[in-house]
């Protein structure tokens, strides 16, 4: 059954009323390419196949079955097997930089900022978006490029502190 666009926003507004979320600003994170949330929840049948598909083991059944990505567990390597995997058309779309428009930014949190040697999230980095420049006293500053990030979330899974999250970027 076909809803139309004013049904799905109906719908997601009883979703977020339920979450607690009026704003959506806390809206889960769906796996790389899903289609905006009005229509991945339209699409998507909650088969889990995405979820078995996933190599990293990031995706995971989250609030009402739909799937959720988890970086707490790995870092996304954008594979596409989820999008292989997806029949209900949920997911859809191939190209790293289409995955979704997440980018990592640091805290106050950051271990490094506080003067403690940590460069967990750099090596974690496989974009190299996270470096660290030496400062005098031996402390090293770290320096987040957002134009070399995919937002993988390898860099929240090393955290230590959690002092890395990942955000839309402004007007998304």
């Amino acid at each position: 059954m076909k809803m139309t666009r004013e049904e799905e926003e109906i719908r997601l507004s009883r979703r977020r009323l339920l979450r607690g979320d009026l704003s959506g600003a806390r809206a889960p994170r769906r796996p790389p390419w899903a289609l905006g949330e009005a229509r991945f929840v339209a699409a998507c049948t909650r088969c889990d196949d995405c979820v078995r598909a996933c190599p990293e083991a990031i995706l995971r059944r989250g609030s009402g079955g739909f799937p959720e990505v988890d970086f707490a567990r790995a870092g996304c390597t954008f594979c596409g097997e989820c999008v292989r995997v997806c029949r209900p058309g949920a997911l859809s779309g191939q190209e790293p930089d289409e995955a979704w428009p997440w980018r990592a930014r640091v805290s106050g949190d950051c271990l490094s900022q506080r003067g403690v040697v940590c460069r967990a999230c750099g090596d974690g980095c496989e974009a190299r978006a996270i470096r660290f420049r030496l400062q005098t006293g031996g402390r090293a500053r770290i320096e987040l490029d957002t134009t070399l990030c995919n937002g993988c979330g390898a860099c929240l899974s090393v955290c230590p502190t959690g002092a890395i999250v990942l955000e839309s970027p402004p007007g998304d």
